[in-house]
């Protein structure tokens, strides 16, 4: 046994930052991965926003840590990460969660501001995230660490060797390499298309409904969204589903309905009733496990990862 590596398996969001935080506090870190860099990662729209996931007291902390580091990271346009002001709302009266109301810009919307059919909204400046830039920007920031990465498909987590530690950041597959029957995919879909000159988002509340809305503009193109199918594992693209994403879209912002359809992304978003960031008892070798983030891999990734290095130790 290597005396001093950590190897992390995965290189989706969750592993690339995890690995980062690790490399950059001195640790020895080698990643294997199957593919870099992860499809559900790069799938994601994404926006900072915490989920109804458990336990609330961690992703409370974890999301927030991850957003104090979104917003330094937003200074550096070449992250992918700029800090962008719209909207969410909801068709049915609802009060705001209470992670919104402490974000910068956080207002109440007047009746005006809102598109048809909706009665509340607020307001608020929070990170979006361009997930191809920023996957590209870690996996760099990982290489200046000296860190190294090897592509590689694991059937069992004890082929992570030579390492002292092995922490594992497999989303879906931990279903499998970790034996942990509490996985469960939720199939996501987003459209990208030409931005017709939107600079702000725009989000609905939609509840339990597997149709989601959701619009993201990244500079010349904008992300729309999506779907939650519970328990498909299906990546190839629904184009009736597509369909729907475009209309429900339009509605909100009719400049959309002539926007340019540049391609599709498709991911499962890696979902358990409780998110698992905990060491596991296993005599002879340290094993750390970080998944099951669901649809808030993004938001609580950087937390997340400062929770495992702070059970690694130091080096």
């Amino acid at each position: 046994m290597n005396s001093d590596r950590v190897v992390v398996v995965g290189a989706g969001v969750s592993g690339l930052t995890a690995a980062i935080v690790l490399a950059e506090a001195g640790h020895n870190v080698h990643v294997i991965a199957s593919e870099l860099p992860g499809t559900t990662s790069l799938a994601a729209g994404a926006m900072w926003g915490p989920y109804l996931v458990e336990p609330k007291d961690k992703i409370d902390q974890w999301s927030q840590e991850s957003l104090q580091t979104f917003q330094e990271l937003a200074a550096d346009p070449a992250t992918g990460v700029r800090l962008t002001s719209g909207i969410e709302a909801s068709r049915t009266a609802q009060n705001p969660p209470d992670w919104a109301t402490t974000l910068p810009g956080f207002q109440p919307c007047g009746h005006a501001e809102l598109p048809e059919g909706f009665t509340t909204g607020y307001r608020f400046t929070v990170p979006l995230i361009d997930m191809p830039t920023y996957l590209g920007y870690l996996q760099s920031r990982l290489e200046a660490t000296g860190a190294t990465i090897e592509l590689r498909a694991l059937s069992s987590l004890k082929e992570a060797q030579p390492a002292a530690v092995v922490v594992n950041c497999t989303g879906l597959s931990a279903r499998t390499l970790a034996d942990d029957p509490r996985m469960r995919s939720i199939r996501g879909q987003q459209v990208v298309v030409t931005n017709p000159g939107l600079t702000e988002f725009f989000s609905e509340d939609t509840g339990a409904s597997p149709d989601l809305l959701c619009i993201y503009p990244h500079g010349d193109i904008a992300v729309l969204g999506s779907t939650a199918i519970d328990g498909n594992e299906s990546l190839d693209v629904d184009h009736q589903a597509a369909d729907a994403i475009l209309a429900r879209c339009s509605t909100v912002e009719p400049r959309l309905a002539q926007a340019r359809v540049l391609g599709h992304r498709v991911g499962l978003r890696p979902t358990r009733d409780h998110v698992r960031v905990e060491a596991d008892p296993i005599v002879g070798r340290t094993l750390l496990h970080n998944y099951g983030h669901g649809g808030a891999g993004v938001t609580l990734s950087w937390g997340c990862a400062y929770q495992v290095r702070s059970m690694v130790g130091d080096p």
